[in-house]
């Protein structure tokens, strides 16, 4: 995605870490990401999703998919694909958490 959630933005140090956090990622199965990690890597309503990023979905014609997945890198940090068949194309790198904001309850 141009803008806020580009590739673009990366600089040499984010995309070195991003390769070991993926890597580390590729160890793992599916069922370990997304069920035993929950509340750091789930499944997300496209719904759900900022508009710029819905609006960024039909302008790259992914806008007939239900969900995208959201992977922890840290605190804010994630990235954003979609899962088919065991395989996560990733679309979004999304440093500050706005592709989905989540917001504490209670407050």
């Amino acid at each position: 995605m141009e803008g806020a959630y580009g590739w673009h933005n990366l600089d040499t140090e984010t995309l070195v870490y991003m390769k070991d956090k993926l890597a580390h990622f590729e160890s793992m199965t599916w069922s370990e990401i997304l069920v035993d990690a929950k509340k750091f890597n789930h499944s997300v309503n496209v719904e759900d999703l900022c508009t710029e990023a819905q609006t960024r979905l039909r302008e790259i014609k992914q806008d007939d998919v239900d969900q995208l997945v959201s992977l922890r890198f840290s605190g804010k940090q994630r990235v954003w694909g979609i899962l088919d068949q065991g395989i996560m194309t990733l679309f979004w790198w999304d440093p500050e958490h706005n592709v989905c904001p989540s917001y504490l309850k209670n407050t």
